[in-house]
């Protein structure tokens, strides 16, 4: 009889070493992932933290992803992320995934925000340029020439959510068009007929995405309004009437914040919902659980997301040429605030 190898303690816990990720480390040791980023890295943390966390990655068998600590090409160590508006929560979960994974990879992150300004985004990249060996733009906003100009600029970049043919950066996306389907989808199969698109930033990629999927649901007996809104809560407030006034059944706005703000203003209208009117979002913020009615939308994989960020950003520090990463596929989140139509009186 051949000997029976004595297992690792990676396989004893049934665990494939190589597979294991830093979640699991963190939440193995008792410990936030940023104690494991730092640990990992030799980054100063407390002794007995820092042996608990190796300890364990040890047992778990987790390999950190030494290519990308091991990027001797970055003169400063340091990478930046543009974002359209911090006080979007949808843009904090992104940017906090890719600072840790930096942080494993012993880099520093630099943050600007571009206030939803277009024209602000490009100068900002430039001036980020001065300090960082490669940028992450998220949800860039502005035109496809400026885009390209920053590629000859800095190929060392990275976009999020925004798709661009022939502009040569690396692209990391969520599947935006396939995400209003979904909502579209849920509100026909409820038995709405009309609703009231409650429009974000024209040149916003996902807000073209998101149009173009509304429109696209015609087909399966859906009419869309567009009702042109924006992106924080006071725009959905703002436009609520509006977009009841066109008599749809069903509010779908471009974001999260957009659909509490329309929520807000229909409560101080006393309009019922979902029993008059339902509301839908996109992103799947923390406040989307929160709010009363819950808002039924779409969950990106943020954490997902801001992983592939990274890969692909630490594969273009070392040269490596920019591809497209196949879009990550969102996930629709059904709560209270939409149910079928009213009967019509």
């Amino acid at each position: 009889m051949a000997a029976r190898e004595n297992p690792t303690r990676a396989q004893r816990r049934g665990t494939r070493p190589g597979r294991v990720t830093i979640d699991q480390v963190a939440e193995a040791a008792g410990v936030s992932t940023a104690t494991v980023s730092r640990a990992m890295a030799g980054r100063p943390v407390r002794a007995d933290l820092a042996e608990r966390v190796l300890r364990t990655a040890e047992e778990l068998g987790y390999q950190p992803n030494r290519a990308a600590q091991g990027l001797a090409s970055g003169a400063y160590r340091t990478v930046g992320v543009v974002v359209p508006d911090l006080e979007n929560p949808y843009f904090s979960g992104v940017l906090k995934r890719i600072t840790l994974s930096a942080a494993g990879a012993d880099f520093k992150t630099i943050v600007a925000d571009a206030n939803n300004d277009p024209d602000e985004e490009l100068p900002l990249c430039r001036s980020l340029l001065q300090q960082v060996d490669g940028l992450v733009v998220v949800s860039p906003r502005m035109s496809s020439a400026a885009l390209r100009e920053l590629a000859s600029m800095a190929p060392t970049t990275v976009l999020v959510n925004r798709v661009a043919a022939g502009v040569g950066l690396s692209t990391v996306s969520v599947d935006a068009f396939g995400a209003m389907l979904k909502i579209c989808g849920h509100l026909v199969g409820l038995g709405h007929r009309k609703v009231a698109y409650l429009a974000g930033p024209p040149t916003a990629w996902q807000e073209q995405q998101r149009w173009q999927a509304v429109q696209r649901a015609e087909a399966f007996g859906l009419t869309g309004v567009a009702v042109p809104a924006g992106s924080t809560v006071d725009d959905g407030s703002r436009v609520a009437e509006q977009a009841l006034a066109t008599g749809a059944t069903a509010l779908v706005a471009f974001n999260d914040l957009v659909a509490i703000g329309a929520l807000q203003r229909l409560a101080e209208l006393g309009v019922s919902v979902p029993g008059e009117v339902s509301v839908t979002g996109s992103d799947d913020i923390p406040f989307a659980s929160c709010v009363r009615p819950g808002l039924t939308t779409t969950a990106a994989p943020r954490a997902e997301l801001g992983d592939a960020t990274w890969t692909r950003l630490a594969a273009a520090m070392n040269g490596e040429p920019p591809v497209d990463v196949p879009q990550l596929e969102p996930i629709l989140v059904i709560r209270d605030s939409t149910a079928p139509p009213p009967h019509p009186r």
